[in-house]
């Protein structure tokens, strides 16, 4: 999980599925999932383009009779997909915020248009995912066991005897390559990723991480620092297993480190700092995990953090620590910590 809160790293063991029906009944709802089923135009057209398969980063390979017309996804998954033009049916996942509108995991999907299965963590609707009839059910991973993001472990065995499944993994790689992955996805689902938007966004992020390549090698001394708050604890990632901090160091980011010895303690994730002890590491600008799962520096109180160098220098930008994994999404990542960096005043 990238700078994830320490909450997820205990409730995967020990959250109850709660309510989950019996595998009998979901088969029933779930009703006949091949060609004959559906008569959308959706499955009209996936049925004319033959065999689909893909094999994941799990080295598992799904093969249909036809390309997925009834696609259920975590929501960061569906996000990158609906910018190749691929939609899908159902969501879990972070997807709406308490005001209605739509998550920032959501991207720019249209969420009043898809079926949220689940909305934070352990929830999954399985009664509902089994009524969307899926041709598949696609997902990330934060581990190296093939563990799909936000699919209940207690619930996992029920959800996933009723689709096949794809993972991406997003654990201890850089950016480019799960971007990658998400794209050769996409085109097997039917995207035309030879667009020209799709070819101007994929320039777009090359350009912007050659800027972003620039700006580090002109700037080594400026510290960043990589955060997340939450009521009682300040987190601070460390550059490896994350997609993005490991893509930054690649382009020679001075990403501020914490203890090995910390980290250990996070299975090498993050450090749990106090707010009294926020100020442990010095940094030039601070990068802020802008999930909703956590606090906004806008909304910060505490007077330890406003005291800290580059908050009163104003170097405090937003980090992505799930990107959607769409060269739209990610370009402007690069863009922003660029800039940072190129107009950041040393202060540490």
């Amino acid at each position: 999980m990238p700078n994830a809160r320490a909450s997820h790293l205990s409730r995967r063991g020990i959250l109850a599925a709660g309510g989950a029906l019996g595998l009998g009944a979901l088969l029933t709802a779930c009703g006949d999932t091949d060609a004959k089923s559906g008569g959308s135009d959706a499955s009209a057209e996936a049925t004319k383009s033959g065999p689909w398969t893909f094999k994941d980063d799990r080295g598992e390979t799904v093969k249909l009779d036809k390309t997925p017309a009834n696609i259920v996804a975590f929501t960061g998954v569906a996000a990158a997909l609906f910018d190749y033009g691929i939609e899908v049916k159902g969501v879990f996942g972070p997807t709406k915020a308490q005001d209605g509108k739509a998550d920032v995991q959501a991207g720019d999907m249209d969420i009043s248009k898809v079926t949220i299965l689940g909305n934070t963590w352990g929830e999954f609707n399985i009664e509902k995912y089994a009524g969307l009839s899926p041709d598949v059910l696609i997902s990330t991973m934060f581990d190296d066991a093939g563990t799909l993001w936000y699919v209940p472990e207690e619930s996992a065995s029920k959800i996933l005897k009723l689709a096949p499944s794809v993972g991406i993994s997003v654990f201890d790689r850089q950016m480019d390559k799960p971007l990658q992955r998400m794209y050769e996805l996409a085109e097997s689902l039917g995207a035309d990723v030879k667009s020209d938007k799709v070819t101007a966004a994929k320039k777009r992020f090359e350009d912007a991480a050659a800027r972003l390549r620039k700006a580090a090698k002109a700037h080594p001394d400026i510290k960043v620092l990589a955060g997340s708050a939450s009521q009682d604890i300040f987190y601070v990632s460390g550059s490896n297993l994350s997609i993005d901090l490991e893509y930054f160091k690649a382009l020679g980011v001075n990403i501020v480190e914490p203890s090995a010895k910390a980290l250990k303690a996070s299975g090498g994730w993050f450090e749990n700092l106090s707010w009294e002890n926020v100020d442990k590491y010095k940094a030039d600008i601070i990068i802020m995990d802008d999930r909703s799962s956590a606090i906004q520096p806008a909304d910060i109180t505490e007077a330890t953090w406003k005291k800290l160098p580059a908050v009163k220098a104003g170097q405090v930008i937003a980090r992505t620590p799930e990107p959607i994994l769409s060269y739209d999404k990610c370009a402007p990542i690069l863009e922003n910590l660029a800039e940072a960096i190129e107009t950041a005043k040393k202060v540490s």
